[in-house]
């Protein structure tokens, strides 16, 4: 009996040692610390930045429809510039909440970008329905690098 104990604990041992399996090794590349990916930025992970922006036609602040036309392109181009401007710099969220009697009396917030582009490439302008357009815009992940190195030499100079 004790013979065939040792035989069962010894087959069970090496079958369970034979289901555990070693991962394929990984190529040079694939090699990357996980800390390294978490503080990496995700534009860096796209060649290209793209961004749309849009505005409507009837509420620009002009009598004639060629003008209100011609606003509207330019309020979707400052819009899609913005859009671009968040993806680069970032976006400074400003909060408050007011709660009195375990009630929500109040919730505000406030978005702010701040930043310069340049090098943005108009991708195209398309009426959206019969009152809108859109503008879409792209910028280039070396000139996203260029930017935010600017942006941070601007920084430690003010300092």
């Amino acid at each position: 009996m004790n013979r065939i104990t040792h035989w069962a604990i010894a087959a069970s041992a090496l079958l369970l040692t034979a289901c555990a399996s070693t991962p394929p090794p990984m190529p040079a590349q694939a090699r990357v610390d996980d800390s390294a990916n978490m503080i990496t930025p995700m534009t860096q992970k796209r060649e290209t930045l793209v961004a749309t922006g849009y505005a409507v036609i009837s509420i620009q602040n002009h009598r004639n429809a060629a003008q209100q036309r011609l606003l509207a392109i330019r309020a979707s181009k400052l819009d899609a510039y913005r859009a671009l401007t968040e993806q680069v710099y970032g976006q400074q969220l400003d909060a408050s909440t007011t709660v009195a009697d375990m009630t929500v009396m109040s919730d505000t917030f406030r978005a702010r970008v701040e930043g310069v582009i340049y090098g943005a490439v108009l991708v195209s302008i398309t009426p959206v329905g019969d009152d809108t357009y859109e503008t879409t815009m792209s910028l280039d992940r070396h000139v996203v690098n260029d930017l935010r190195a600017l942006y941070i030499a601007s920084l430690s100079n003010k300092r």
